[in-house]
């Protein structure tokens, strides 16, 4: 069987493709050699056991969040994937995280814990309770000797002084750290004279931190009466308490900033609000005062002096009102007349007529008449007797 032979950068490919994609999350435990912090921030170092030796790389975007650096000689557990670096024919692992060994069963009993915490809704954002505005006092978990409860008074003595400030003092890491939070908790719940609570410490490593990653603590932070403030002074990982908490501070200064407000910014807020409800005031006394002027009684003389110039003015306009009415009515009664004078018997008599009367009536038929009867004749001006023949 005749086969084409393939160049070593093809074999060499073909070998990343299946590593690559065969062993892509690898989990492998060994002891650091060689262990070099390069100045680009990438690590490489190789681990081993007995049997073998295995070359490693971290590139700075992996391990800048650690807050620790391996060592030479430590005894460690690695995630990630291999790879092949071929201009050297060699595979190494890329690695993705690091921890010390014994560190991934605690890690892993943390997850658990967290999401049975987060089933039971110990996380829910809906429990969470607002902080008071400005606190009658400030209770304070944590140790009494630390840096951090003095950063606290420091950032409440500038933001605003007065305010009391309540400290239960206990340890904050260590064997039975845990109790004491939880028995410093409350003791400020039973003092009552804070309105909410500070509970945490300055940074540190895992295992100084470990202390607020206990279920114990996280029920009692989570049943609390008063909100809670969580500031545990760590940025990369996010604590159980953290998680619990009413509000996470990043750090204990912080805290102090959250639970009140800054003193002199509410003297300028209440002085611009004073200012504007002075303008707002004044402004109401000028509408009344012009709305009292014009509602305000006039003298009584001048009110007579203007109804007598008013009744003036209606005499006037009814006298011409009557005279218009009267000159209205003459010539109507005019013109009346003329039309009865036209229908008159009189005036038919002005034109020369007469009217033929007997006994009183109107003579209007001849045949009506016998000799003998007397008539009387009336003209425009007087009256005829005469006899008919």
């Amino acid at each position: 069987m005749n086969r084409e032979p393939i160049t070593v950068s093809a074999l060499t490919l073909l070998i990343k493709d299946v590593l690559g994609g065969t062993f892509a999350d690898v989990l492998v435990t060994g002891e650091i050699v060689g262990f070099t912090a390069h100045r680009s921030g990438h690590w490489y170092f190789s681990i081993k056991d007995e049997g073998a030796s295995l070359s490693c790389v971290m590139f700075r975007g992996w391990n800048q969040h650690l807050r620790w650096q391996p060592r030479t000689g430590e005894v460690v557990v690695l995630t990630g994937q291999l790879d092949v670096y071929p201009p050297q024919g060699k595979y190494n692992m890329l690695v993705r995280r690091i921890a010390k060994a014994g560190e991934g069963d605690a890690q892993r009993r943390l997850e658990e814990l967290k999401a049975k915490l987060q089933a039971e809704g110990l996380f829910d954002p809906g429990r969470k309770r607002e902080l008071p505005w400005l606190p009658r006092g400030i209770g304070v978990a944590t140790s009494g000797s630390g840096a951090a409860f003095h950063d606290i008074l420091k950032v409440l003595e500038r933001r605003f002084p007065g305010v009391p400030v309540y400290l239960a003092d206990c340890r904050v890491q260590g064997d039975g750290a845990p109790a004491e939070i939880i028995a410093a908790v409350q003791r400020l719940v039973r003092h009552g004279g804070s309105d909410v609570l500070i509970v945490g410490r300055g940074g540190g490593s895992a295992e100084d931190l470990a202390a607020f990653n206990d279920e114990a603590l996280a029920r009692v932070l989570a049943a609390c009466p008063l909100p809670v403030v969580s500031a545990v002074g760590h940025e990369v990982d996010v604590s159980i308490a953290d998680l619990v908490a009413d509000v996470r501070a990043a750090t204990p200064s912080h805290a102090a900033e959250l639970v009140v407000p800054e003193q002199a910014a509410l003297e300028a807020t209440f002085a611009d609000y004073g200012q504007r409800l002075e303008q707002a005031m004044q402004r109401q006394v000028r509408v009344r005062r012009d709305r009292l002027r014009s509602l305000r009684l006039r003298d009584p003389r001048q009110r007579v002096v203007e109804a007598r110039i008013r009744c003036d003015e209606l005499s006037t306009r009814l006298h011409e009102a009557a005279g218009r009415d009267l000159v209205r009515r003459r010539q109507a009664l005019a013109g009346a007349a003329g039309r009865m004078s036209a229908l008159s018997p009189l005036s038919v008599l002005e034109r020369g007529y007469a009217v033929a009367l007997k006994e009183g009536r109107a003579v209007r038929e001849a045949a009506g008449l016998v000799s003998g009867d007397r008539l009387e004749l009336r003209l425009h001006q007087g009256t005829v007797d005469v006899e008919v023949v």
